[in-house]
C-alpha cells in the first residue's frame, strides 16, 4: 500500500489547492463528489481489473487480450502514450510542487525565491542521477515515508478541524457565502460537478496498485494461472487506500478552503500548491512547518521515482513483444536519458507550474482510467454479467464525461498525449521495419505425423517447395512439382517436400510456429502457422539442419509492385517472400556452409 502510496498520497501534497483554485468555495463540495467516485466508481472497477490481470499487467493488458490483432497493437500504443504522459507529468508536476515547498520555506526563501524552475530542473535531474547509477524500489523506504507523511498530515488537518472548532465564525462565514452565491442546493451541487473534472488527478494511484500486485503475497495453494490469495489481499489494498485517501481528500479540503485566504491559493500565493504546508506553518509553528516540508518533498520526490519506474517498465513490458523497441530500449540508462530530456522539456514549457501541469496530469490520470472502465465494461459485456456490465457502463460514462470537459478545458494534456502517441507510434513502426528481419520465431514444434514425413526422407539435403497452403488438390500439387524440376533441373529421383505457410497473427513479432504433416495422394507436405511467411520458411529450415548438407527450398518470384510487396510483409506477415527468407536466413546464420539455401526461379 505505502509503495503505491507514494503515487497516491503524495497528491495531497498539491490536490488541496489545486481544488481550492479551481472551486473556490465549492471546493469540498467538489471533493466529496471525487471521493464518491472513487469509492463507488473507481475502486470496484480496479478490484475487476485486479481479479482479470492479477500478474502486474494492469488494465492495458485486458484491452489488449479482449481484441486481436493489429487494432489491438495500436490501441496499446496509444494508450501507452497516455500512461506516458501521465508519468512523466507526475515526475514533473512533483518535482515542481517539491521545489515549491523548498522555495516557500521560511528558511529558505530568501536565498531562493524566483528560482522554482532551476530547484524543480535539480530534483529532476537528481532523480535521473538515482536511475543511472541503479534504482532499486524500496519498500521500507516507501513504508517511512508515507506513514510519516500521512501522521504529520493527519497533525496538521487536525489541528486545522480544531481551529475550525474553536473558530465557528469560520464555518458561519464560508455557509453564508455558499447561501449568498448559490441560491439552492441544486445550484450548489451543479456547480460542483461541473468543476469536479479539474479534480481529477486525484484518482491517480489506482493504476500502480494494480501493477504492483506481484509484490503482494498470496495464500499457499496459489498458483500463477490461479493466485487467488494475491487477488483478495490486492483487492485489500485498493480498497485500504482508497478508504485512508478519501478521509484525507475530504478533511484536507475542508480545513484548506475554510481557513486560508482565497488570494493564497492564486499563481504565486503562499498557498498555491502546497496548502496543507502552509497551514502547518501558520498553525504549528515554522519548526513544525519545516519538518513538514521535508516529508512532503520526500514522498513527492519518491513518487517520481515510482513514476519513472513505471515508465521503464512500460516499455520492456509490451514494446519488445510487438518488435517496436529499437535494441536500446532494452537497457535501463538509455531509456532514463530518454525521460530525463522530456523531463525538462515539460518542466521548462510549463515554468515549473503546479497549476499548469494539473490539467496534463489529469488527462493521462484520466486516460488510463477510462481505458480500465471500458476494459471491464466489455469484459462484463463479454462474459455475460448483465449487471456488472451497465454498472460499468455508467462508471465509463462518467469517466468519459470527466475526460471530455477536461480536454475541453484545457487541452494541452491531450497536445501532450498526442505528442507522446505519435513519438511511440513513429519509434515503434520504424523499430518494427528495421527488425523486420530477425529471426522473429521462440521455437519450432513439429506434431507426430511431420515427423514421421521428414524421417521418410533420407537422402540429404532435405529439399522443400514453398507452396500456398489455399490449393491444396492433388493436381497443383502435381503442377507445381512440374513447374519446379523444370525451373532448376531437378531429376526426378530427387524427392522434395511440400511446405506450406498459414498466417495466424500477423500483428505479433515473436511466434512459436507449430508444423502438422500430412499427405496428398503421392506428395508430402508440412504446414506451418506462423506470424510471418519469411519468417516461418527460414526458422523450419533452420531447425532441420543436420551435420550434414543445409536443407534447401524452391520459390517462385512474385508478381506485385516493389511498395505493395513491403507494405503486405510489414502488415500482412508476407512481401516478396524469396529475397525475405533469404535475407533473415543471412543475418541469422553468417557460416554460409551451415545457411539453408533459397532457389528463385520465374
Amino acid at each position: 500500500m505505502c509503495l503505491t502510496g507514494v503515487d497516491y498520497f503524495s497528491t495531497l501534497g498539491y490536490q488541496p489547492g489545486i481544488a481550492a483554485l479551481a472551486a473556490g468555495a465549492v471546493a469540498p463540495f467538489a471533493t466529496l463528489i471525487l471521493v464518491l467516485v472513487t469509492l463507488f466508481g473507481a475502486l470496484p472497477m480496479y478490484r475487476r481489473v485486479a481479479t482479470e490481470s492479477p500478474h502486474g499487467d494492469g488494465s492495458i493488458s485486458m484491452l489488449e487480450r479482449l481484441l486481436s490483432y493489429w487494432p489491438s497493437k495500436f490501441l496499446v500504443l496509444s494508450l501507452i502514450g497516455f500512461v506516458a504522459t501521465g508519468f512523466i507529468i507526475t515526475i514533473t508536476l512533483s518535482a515542481a510542487d517539491a521545489a515549491a515547498h523548498i522555495v516557500e520555506n521560511p528558511f529558505l526563501k530568501t536565498a531562493l525565491e524566483g528560482h522554482q524552475v532551476g530547484v524543480t530542473l535539480v530534483l529532476v535531474l537528481l532523480l535521473a542521477a538515482v536511475f543511472l547509477k541503479g534504482f532499486k524500489e524500496a519498500i521500507g523506504i516507501a513504508v517511512v515515508l508515507v506513514i510519516s507523511y500521512l501522521v504529520l498530515s493527519a497533525v496538521v488537518i487536525g489541528q486545522g478541524l480544531q481551529q475550525i472548532i474553536t473558530h465557528p465564525q469560520v464555518l458561519t462565514d464560508w455557509t453564508a457565502l455558499l447561501g449568498q452565491t448559490y441560491l439552492s442546493p441544486l445550484t450548489l451541487i451543479g456547480a460542483a460537478l461541473l468543476v469536479f473534472p479539474k479534480l481529477a488527478l486525484g484518482l491517480s494511484g489506482f493504476e500502480t496498485g494494480v501493477v504492483v500486485m506481484p509484490l503482494i503475497k498470496g495464500d499457499p495453494g496459489d498458483t500463477e494461472a490461479k493466485p487467488a490469495g494475491r487477488i483478495r489481499n490486492g483487492k485489500k489494498l485498493l480498497t485500504g487506500a482508497a478508504l485512508i485517501m478519501s478521509v484525507f481528500l475530504l478533511a484536507s479540503s475542508l480545513v484548506t478552503t475554510l481557513l486560508i485566504p482565497a488570494q493564497a491559493f492564486q499563481p504565486g500565493g503562499e498557498a498555491n500548491g502546497r496548502a496543507l504546508a502552509y497551514l502547518a506553518h501558520g498553525l504549528l509553528g515554522e519548526g513544525f512547518g519545516t519538518l513538514y516540508d521535508l516529508s512532503t518533498i520526500l514522498i513527492l520526490w519518491f513518487a517520481g521515482a515510482s513514476a519513472m519506474a513505471g515508465l521503464l517498465n512500460i516499455v520492456p513490458r509490451y514494446l519488445p513483444r510487438y518488435g517496436m523497441a529499437p535494441d536500446w530500449a532494452r537497457a535501463t540508462r538509455p531509456l532514463v536519458l530518454v525521460y530525463l530530456t522530456m523531463s525538462v522539456v515539460v518542466t521548462l514549457a510549463f515554468r515549473a507550474s503546479v497549476d499548469g501541469q494539473a490539467a496534463a496530469y489529469a488527462t493521462g490520470v484520466l486516460a488510463m482510467m477510462t481505458s480500465a472502465a471500458v476494459a471491464v465494461t466489455l469484459s462484463a459485456v463479454r462474459r455475460r454479467q448483465r449487471r456488472q456490465a451497465w454498472a460499468f457502463g455508467l462508471i465509463s460514462t462518467i469517466f468519459v464525461y470527466t475526460s471530455v470537459v477536461t480536454l475541453l478545458s484545457n487541452p494541452q494534456g491531450l497536445y501532450i498525449a498526442l505528442l507522446f502517441i505519435v513519438l511511440v507510434l513513429a519509434v515503434g513502426i520504424t523499430s518494427r521495419i528495421m527488425r523486420s528481419f530477425e529471426l522473429r520465431v521462440s521455437s519450432v514444434q513439429f506434431d507426430e505425423t511431420a515427423l514421421a514425413l521428414l524421417k521418410s526422407f533420407p537422402i540429404r539435403p532435405l529439399r522443400f517447395v514453398s507452396h500456398h497452403p489455399g490449393r491444396s488438390s492433388e493436381a497443383e500439387y502435381r503442377k507445381q512439382e512440374l513447374r519446379v524440376r523444370q525451373m532448376v533441373h531437378l531429376p526426378d529421383e530427387q524427392p522434395f517436400i511440400f511446405l506450406e505457410v498459414e498466417i495466424d497473427d500477423a500483428s505479433e513479432f515473436t511466434d512459436m510456429v507449430e508444423v502438422t504433416g500430412f499427405q496428398v495422394g503421392l506428395f508430402g507436405v508440412l504446414r506451418a502457422r506462423g506470424s510471418s511467411v519469411p519468417n516461418t520458411i527460414a526458422a523450419v529450415m533452420l531447425h532441420l539442419r543436420g551435420k550434414g548438407a543445409p536443407p534447401q527450398v524452391y520459390m517462385r518470384w512474385t508478381e506485385e509492385t516493389p511498395l505493395h510487396l513491403a507494405l503486405d510483409f510489414v502488415i500482412g506477415g508476407r512481401g516478396d517472400v524469396p529475397p525475405l527468407t533469404r535475407e533473415i536466413l543471412r543475418r541469422a546464420e553468417p557460416d554460409r556452409d551451415r545457411r539453408p539455401i533459397v532457389h528463385v526461379g520465374g
